[in-house]
C-alpha cells in the first residue's frame, strides 16, 4: 500500500510476488523471444536471426498455438522467474528484464497504455520486421545484430 492506501499495479511488484496469470500478463507482445536464434558450435554464443518461429503470427506479433507451442515446437522455452537469468539474449527492452531490474514497463506496453496496438505503434514489436521461417533460407544468412 502506498500514499494514502493506494494500491501498486501488479506490474510494478517484485517478479516474485506475481501469480502465473499476472506473470503472463506481464508479457508485452514484441515477439522478439520467438525470433530463431542461432548458436555457434565453439563458443555457444546465441546470435538472433530475424526469422520468426513457425507458429507467431506476424501481425499479432504472438504464439499462434501458445497452449500448444511445446508439441509444435520441442525447443520451444518456456521463460519463468528461475530460468530469467540464462536467456540473456532476451532484448533489454523485454519486460520480465525491465522488471527483474526492477524498472518501470514503457509507456507502449499494453499494461501501460491500455493497447495491445502501442507497441507496434511504437516499433518495438516484430511487426514488418521478420520473414516467416518457411520462406527463410540458413539461418547463418538472417543474423541481426539487436532485435530492433
Amino acid at each position: 500500500m502506498g500514499a494514502l492506501g493506494s494500491v501498486r499495479p501488479f506490474w510494478e511488484e517484485p517478479l516474485e510476488s506475481l501469480d502465473r496469470a499476472q506473470w503472463e500478463a506481464l508479457c508485452d507482445g514484441c515477439g522478439k523471444c520467438c525470433l530463431l536464434k542461432a548458436e555457434d558450435e565453439d563458443d555457444g554464443q546465441i546470435y538472433m536471426t530475424n526469422i520468426a518461429c513457425k507458429l507467431l503470427d506476424l501481425q499479432q506479433a504472438r504464439c499462434s498455438d501458445y497452449r500448444h507451442r511445446k508439441f509444435h515446437v520441442p525447443d520451444c522455452v518456456r521463460l519463468t522467474r528461475n530460468k530469467l537469468e540464462e536467456f540473456d539474449w532476451l532484448p533489454d527492452s523485454c519486460s520480465y528484464k525491465l522488471r527483474a531490474r526492477n524498472l518501470p514497463l514503457p509507456a507502449w506496453h499494453y499494461l501501460v497504455s491500455g493497447d495491445r496496438e502501442s507497441i507496434h505503434a511504437a516499433g518495438r514489436s516484430i511487426r514488418g520486421k521478420v520473414i516467416p521461417e518457411s520462406k527463410a533460407g540458413p539461418l547463418e544468412q538472417h543474423i541481426i545484430d539487436a532485435p530492433f
